[in-house]
């Protein structure tokens, strides 16, 4: 069934246009009604939680009422509030989530539907996607949130090596595990090689415990996180026992020729220039290799260069490799971390200023 015949709408325009009152915003009201009550309460969300986001991000008042939903706002605003709840609704028709961070991607996605379709050429369904997308058996299709992951998603299929930087939270590593993982669920890779450098932030553990292993996971749990998201926990403990599945420090590269692996190095900022010539150094026939880190959270000790910084720099221009660069505004974890990142860069760049 179209989504069209699932969904009705009805506009209004405000009486007073403001190209013909001066001062006096014009306002539209658009009413959806949804067929299914149930996917309705799922766009709306827990105590209409999505409507609310909805209105604090397109500056709209949403109004529930059962299956219906009213909107008013600018004409824009109202117009693509409606794109955005139409496209949840399909969303929710396919089964996939609708938290408050799959609202954003969605404004996001009907922000860029918009521009490639204009109003004169709308898409013949809402559902129809701008953002590319990656797919797991345990997770199904996950879709790009923003235009740098869209970018991110891209780079990855189009590359042999893509670099990745950016802030805490854009999504740069489980994006990257998530897209590894479905390269070994297709086939198209054999081995999944995941590795960050052991290197402390900002604090001494001293003496760790237990074989290597247990030494070296403390310093991998974030891969290991988003392993288990994106795989079965049964296949994960499977893969790590047959070695389809490698977790190892940047130290046990040197040597190593890597083939038919996709290859994750997770935090490289925190890597010297040699350790990063070693480890892009690995790649074999038939291998990705994934190089994210944040270069504002560089632990190494003071005057040592960071490996990613020195590489981007480098291999800018070299044919065959990808890099993507993410803003404070691409965080999509909790919409409180945006706003710390954005706090936290705004003081350095205060700080630059009041030294130069």
């Amino acid at each position: 069934m179209r989504q069209a015949d699932n969904v009705t709408a009805r506009a209004q325009k405000g009486r007073n246009p403001s190209h013909l009152h001066p001062g006096v915003e014009e306002e539209a009201e658009i009413i959806l009604t949804f067929e299914d009550n149930r996917l309705a309460s799922l766009v709306f969300g827990q105590y209409d939680q999505n409507l609310a986001h909805l209105e604090r991000r397109l500056n709209v008042v949403a109004i529930a009422n059962g299956n219906r939903v009213t909107v008013k706002g600018t004409p824009e605003g109202s117009e693509l509030a409606r794109r955005v709840l139409e496209s949840l609704y399909e969303r929710a028709r396919q089964g996939m989530p609708l938290a408050p961070g799959d609202v954003d991607g969605t404004i996001e996605e009907s922000t860029l539907q918009g521009s490639l379709f204009p109003a004169e050429e709308e898409p013949p369904l809402p559902g129809v996607t701008a953002f590319d997308q990656i797919a797991t058996r345990k997770r199904g299709p996950v879709r790009a949130r923003n235009a740098a992951q869209n970018a991110y998603i891209k780079a990855l299929k189009q590359h042999e090596m893509v670099f990745a930087e950016g802030p805490a939270g854009t999504g740069k590593t489980w994006l990257a595990v998530g897209y590894a993982v479905s390269l070994l669920e297709q086939g198209q890779a054999d081995r999944l090689i995941l590795s960050r450098p052991a290197v402390e932030a900002g604090e001494r553990l001293g003496f760790l415990p237990g074989d290597m292993r247990e030494k070296v996971d403390p310093y991998l749990r974030p891969i290991y996180d988003a392993l288990y998201d994106f795989m079965e926990a049964r296949h994960v403990d499977r893969g790590l026992q047959t070695g389809m599945i490698e977790i190892a420090p940047l130290a046990f590269m040197r040597g190593r020729t890597l083939t038919n692996a996709v290859v994750l190095l997770d935090e490289a900022q925190n890597t010297t220039t040699m350790q990063m010539k070693m480890f892009l150094t690995r790649l074999g026939e038939g291998s990705r290799m994934i190089i994210t880190g944040d270069p504002t959270q560089i632990d190494l000790p003071p005057g040592q260069k960071s490996g990613l910084v020195e590489a981007v720099r480098i291999l800018n221009g070299v044919e065959g490799i990808g890099r993507v660069t993410f803003k404070e505004q691409d965080v999509v974890r909790h919409d409180l971390v945006r706003r710390i990142v954005t706090a936290y860069d705004a003081d350095t760049r205060r700080e630059q200023d009041r030294r130069s």
